[in-house]
């Protein structure tokens, strides 16, 4: 399997992540397409440095997450408004307009938060260990532990005042 072919399975196979990092650091849907494709480019660049030492879900992580917080950074335009349009619920016979509620509203703290601890709820969210998302951020595991406890806590306070 040549290259491209395997950068595009690799995509194909994770563009989960991409999408919940555009998420999480945009606030509207052309935003989100422009992060897309831009994490996607910087993957393609940094495609032939990528040596497995790590996952390549850790790979992808640390580009996706430097890419946004690199373009919030130079776009200066961080705002703390969520378009409720972006989060987005499969339709199921199960739906739950109560648990679409609160979900809607946990992204809605989500966004209110600094650059890097959305990144770090991020990983959380996905499962991570505090091992991989030390790797993923640069961070010592203490200092992922001590963080994430501090973002639970402010994101409890802030929603038991709703």
């Amino acid at each position: 399997m040549g290259k491209e072919e395997s950068f595009t399975r690799i995509i194909r196979e994770n563009e989960g992540v991409i999408f919940k990092i555009t998420t999480i650091y945009t606030d509207n849907g052309q935003d989100q397409k422009d992060l897309y494709q831009e994490i996607v480019y910087q993957l393609w660049k940094s495609f032939d440095s990528f040596r497995n030492e790590s996952k390549i879900s850790t790979w992808m992580y640390r580009i996706a997450l430097n890419t946004a917080i690199g373009q919030l950074k130079k776009s200066k335009k961080h705002s703390n408004t969520t378009g409720i349009d972006q989060v987005i619920l499969k339709q199921t016979e199960n739906y739950d307009s109560e648990f679409e509620n609160r979900l809607k509203m946990v992204y809605e703290h989500i966004h209110q938060l600094n650059i890097l601890e959305k990144g770090l709820i991020l990983l959380l969210l996905e499962g991570k260990k505090y091992e991989e998302i030390a790797e993923i951020t640069g961070l010592s595991e203490t200092n992922v532990g001590t963080r994430i406890s501090r973002i639970k806590q402010k994101l409890k306070s802030r929603i038991l005042k709703k």
